[in-house]
C-alpha cells in the first residue's frame, strides 16, 4: 500500500498525517492504513496512524480524508 494518501485534497506523509493528528510535531510514524469506521461529522473515509509524540509515548491517530475531524488514542 502506498505510504502517502491524499486528506482535504492534499497529498500526505505518514508523519504530515499524524501532525495534523497531533496539532504537533511527531518523532515518527507507522504507515497509513483504512480504518474500520466512517467520520462521525460526514461520513466520509478515516484513515489511522500510528505515531510517536514523544519517546515514551504511542499514539494511533484518526483522521477523515473529507473533513476536518480527526481523533487520538493511546
Amino acid at each position: 500500500m502506498a505510504d502517502n494518501r491524499v486528506v482535504q485534497g492534499r497529498m500526505v506523509t505518514p508523519k504530515k498525517l499524524a501532525e495534523l493528528v497531533e496539532g504537533d510535531s511527531v518523532m515518527d510514524a507507522e504507515p497509513i492504513s483504512e480504518a474500520d469506521r466512517d467520520c462521525p461529522d460526514c461520513g466520509g473515509d478515516v484513515l489511522s496512524v500510528g505515531y510517536m509524540p514523544s519517546v515514551t509515548e504511542f499514539v494511533t491517530g484518526y483522521k477523515c480524508q473529507d473533513c476536518d475531524w480527526s481523533e487520538r488514542e493511546t
